[in-house]
């Protein structure tokens, strides 16, 4: 943590967005915390500010700070709408996945860099009125800058992250069945989530770069045995928030 903050000095740079999902609620050692009901032109979103690590950040914890909102329910847009009206610079984003790469097992850290996406239903786009068509270019939907960040800070913490990663996005909220992780791996997927999507597009059409740190609470569906409990990804996930706030802190520090 950085002592003796000069906050005029940071005035005029704008805050570093986090996202997380299940399991990750706040952010240890945020100063000044602040939460904020943010209204928005597509419903309001929960957030909070404070100074972490010696810049501002805004904090979005995607499920609610009770975990009460399924992934399905989410109001994406709200969300992106309110981290880009606070200011934000960029965003770091977390996802809770399911492994699909049997070396890459609980507990670990994965860096995404591109996505498959098959949800129903969500409102996935800013730009869904007649008249305002916009295809927006997604060959990099998570920012190679930003990517580079964490690169480097994960090697700074001593940090084994994967470098590459293909998210899945599913509906939700049940789990994926074996068929299903198996035709995803067929595909080219590396972990399986249900939140990642339209997140990564929705910051891409705003024009935020976007990064994806995916951290592995469970083995996919039909790659063990046995069924998945949340008592084991509970678990998973307290034995990650050490290192993942620490790698979290070091590429704030260094943005």
């Amino acid at each position: 943590m950085t002592d003796n903050i000069d906050v005029e000095s940071l005035e005029s740079i704008g805050p570093v967005g986090i996202i997380a999902g299940t399991g990750f609620y706040e952010l240890p050692g945020l100063q000044g915390a602040q939460h904020l009901v943010v209204s928005t032109a597509w419903g309001d979103a929960s957030a909070m500010t404070g100074l972490w690590h010696g810049r501002k950040i805004v904090f979005v914890p995607r499920h609610g700070g009770d975990h009460s909102i399924p992934p399905s329910a989410i109001n994406y847009r709200a969300n992106i709408a309110a981290l880009c009206d606070l200011g934000a610079v960029c965003i770091l984003a977390v996802s809770v996945v399911g492994s699909m790469v049997p070396e890459w097992d609980t507990g670990s850290f994965m860096l995404l860099d591109d996505y498959l996406e098959f949800t129903t239903g969500r409102d996935a786009t800013f730009h869904d009125q007649p008249g305002d068509v916009v295809h927006t270019d997604m060959s990099a939907p998570y920012d190679p800058a930003l990517r580079a960040v964490l690169i480097d800070a994960a090697a700074a913490e001593g940090i084994d992250m994967a470098p590459t990663a293909t998210y899945v996005c599913t509906n939700g909220p049940r789990f994926e069945t074996p068929a299903e992780i198996r035709m995803y791996a067929q595909l080219g997927g590396s972990v399986v989530g249900m939140t990642g999507y339209p997140e990564v597009a929705l910051a891409r059409e705003v024009g935020i770069p976007y990064a994806g740190v995916a951290i592995v609470a469970n083995m996919a569906a039909g790659m063990f045995d046995g069924e998945i409990s949340h008592e084991d990804v509970s678990a998973a996930l307290e034995a990650t928030k050490d290192p993942l706030f620490a790698l979290l802190g070091r590429a704030v520090s260094m943005i």
